[in-house]
């Protein structure tokens, strides 16, 4: 648990839950991570939930909807997950020192479970590692592009690291679903992605000065993605309601709907950005750990 993040009550039974009932399958378990900020915390507790009304924290608890409440359930549910957030997590002991416990690397959390992935298919035992929507850990997010930036750009690095270390299992049989689905998913569409989206900016740049863009076909597009985008993160919001009920105002709803609009202006391109410095800075080895990250606190907003 992150020193910075707040368990609801009863989280952590919630996350043991699986573990207790899977008669050791499950090695490892993670819950769902939510941003704190606008939220009313008292004593360690937290009484009031809330939205920040800082439009780049609302972009993040956007974010994080999307990428907990899809990505990690679908991943979760065919033992194919390859973090389970520092923020929040339960480990089994002995399989993380049979391991090798933690590596000196800006992606732990992430390296750890490939690496337990790894001593899984090597010793040929039927483990697991899940992610439990249920249990909630709110913790506080950079409220500026200096510290976002510098958080993104570490998870990048974090993410190529943990892949780099881990080659041999990519497209190897051997490593089954992992090495031939999970790891290859990892570096083609999570690691990769942000270059394949910075060509397509710079092409249409290019394609606006010397004419290649068809206008009416591009302004539809652009509005079918835009939303697209939208209802996708809406229904991760609804998701949200529907299976948890932690956002209950209707404003939360709209604030969120209407941001939600504007990322493909703003927000997209920047953490796309941000993600492509990382790579540089990894290309031209440029010397980099966790680096400041000031946070004004969550206890008594």
């Amino acid at each position: 648990l992150d020193g910075d993040s707040i368990i609801e009550r009863n989280a952590f039974l919630k996350v043991l839950k699986p573990i207790i009932e899977s008669d050791d399958e499950v090695i490892a378990s993670g819950g769902t991570v939510r941003i704190a900020n606008g939220c009313v915390i008292q004593n360690g507790d937290l009484t009031e939930i809330g939205l920040s009304k800082n439009p780049l924290v609302t972009m993040q608890v956007i974010e994080y909807l999307r990428a907990f409440l899809t990505g990690r359930v679908g991943l979760s549910k065919n033992n194919l997950l390859l973090i389970v957030s520092g923020a929040f997590g339960v480990f089994s002991k002995k399989w993380v020192v049979d391991a090798g416990g933690y590596a000196h690397t800006v992606g732990e959390d992430m390296e750890l479970v490939v690496r337990l992935h790894r001593l899984i298919k090597e010793k040929k035992a039927n483990k697991k590692i899940i992610y439990v929507p249920d249990p909630v850990c709110w913790t506080e997010a950079p409220e500026s592009m200096k510290y976002l930036r510098r958080q993104r750009k570490r998870w990048h690095k974090g993410l190529f690291d943990s892949l780099w270390r881990h080659r041999k299992l990519m497209f190897n049989p051997k490593y089954g679903t992992i090495g031939m689905v999970s790891m290859p998913y990892f570096f083609l569409i999570e690691f990769l992605g942000p270059v394949i989206e910075m060509f397509g900016y710079l092409f249409f740049i290019f394609s606006l000065f010397t004419g290649g863009i068809y206008f009416e076909y591009a302004i539809l597009f652009f509005l079918i993605s835009m939303v697209y985008g939208s209802f996708y993160s809406m229904a991760a919001v609804l998701l949200e309601e529907w299976s948890m009920e932690r956002y209950t105002k209707v404003s939360h709803f709209v604030t969120l709907f209407l941001v939600s609009l504007t990322e493909t202006f703003w927000y997209r391109p920047l953490t796309v950005f941000w993600r492509i410095e990382g790579i540089v800075e990894m290309i031209f080895r440029k010397k980099g750990g966790w680096g400041e990250m000031v946070r004004k606190g969550v206890s008594n907003e």
